[in-house]
């Protein structure tokens, strides 16, 4: 360890962002049913694996010449990675870009027993087995093209990840402004329920005990306005003046509301609808109808072809 350079650091950590980029393109690509470019980057790196083979690397060294150590290592270096990067990235993007609520012995969804275990086998295998070849191919490259290579994937690295992180940051805020318009929708139809049965054209409408998606809210709002209208129309003076301005005004706001929402998702970019794209694991509990609104108009925008 004493005798790699930051040169060497640099090469190794990015050898791995990019071996990690290839088995996880693979195995979603197998599982998914067609290609697929994995990552928060467009580019074919993925920082957390070259983050996390460098970690068993350090945390293994004191423990080498046990393999049990290693692996228990391993498991707790890698495993307390995992969260961290999880937690940090979904308090920033309000976005899990994995998430194993699904899985028995999960915490948080963010970390498993599956994936911690795995992650212990892992570092046995690449301190072992992988990080050896590799060390010898670095090592073998003379350290002026070992700087120049450095120095070139890192402007590159660094230009992808900037790009990457101010898309997903965008994607972030468009989920926010459509949750809010969806909030408005909620609001405006308890208020049309209040409205039909201060004027007891029907029963009050029970109020939603489940979450609904905006696609309902929608329809359900389109059903209010025009009951209403012909309740207006056939007996005007059930009406006053003001509850029938109310109306109007729910309904231009409701217009507007239905504009917003689809101005937002033609707001997807190259780099947010690719993001989109190469994570279809993609998910937030805070902002899950956005996001699947999100999904499907790339996946719209993507068969139109």
């Amino acid at each position: 360890m004493s005798h790699y350079t930051v040169a060497h650091w640099l090469v190794f950590f990015y050898i791995y962002c990019f071996l990690g980029w290839c088995f996880e393109s693979a195995f979603v690509s197998i599982k998914s049913g067609k290609l697929v470019n994995r990552g928060f980057m467009r580019g074919p790196f993925l920082p957390l694996y070259g983050c996390g083979a460098m970690m068993m690397y350090v945390v293994s060294l004191p423990f080498q010449s046990n393999i049990i150590l290693t692996y228990i290592a391993g498991v707790i270096g890698a495993t307390a990675l995992e969260y961290i990067t999880g937690v940090l990235m979904e308090t920033l993007f309000k976005v899990r870009y994995w998430d194993y609520s699904s899985q028995p012995f999960n915490f948080q969804g963010q970390i498993c027993l599956r994936s911690s275990i795995a992650w212990g086998f892992l570092t046995i295998l690449m301190t072992r087995v992988i990080h050896k070849p590799i060390e010898r191919a670095v090592m073998s490259i003379p350290m002026n093209v070992l700087s120049y290579v450095s120095i070139a994937v890192t402007v590159y690295m660094v230009a992808d990840f900037t790009l990457s992180f101010k898309a997903a940051l965008d994607l972030r805020d468009i989920m926010v402004k459509m949750e809010k318009v969806k909030e408005e929708m909620v609001r405006m139809q308890r208020r049309l329920d209040v409205i039909v049965a201060f004027n007891n054209e029907e029963k009050e409408q029970k109020r939603q005990e489940r979450e609904v998606r905006v696609g309902e809210l929608a329809v359900s709002l389109e059903q209010r306005f025009a009951s209403l209208k012909e309740s207006i129309q056939s007996k005007p003076s059930a009406y006053g003046e003001n509850v029938r301005e109310e109306i109007a005004e729910l309904r231009a706001k409701y217009n507007l509301y239905m504009e917003n929402r689809s101005h937002y998702k033609d707001m997807l970019g190259f780099y947010k609808r690719d993001m989109i794209r190469n994570n279809p694991t993609m998910a937030s509990h805070r902002f899950k109808d956005a996001l699947e609104e999100l999904k499907n108009a790339v996946s719209n925008r993507k068969d139109s072809k």
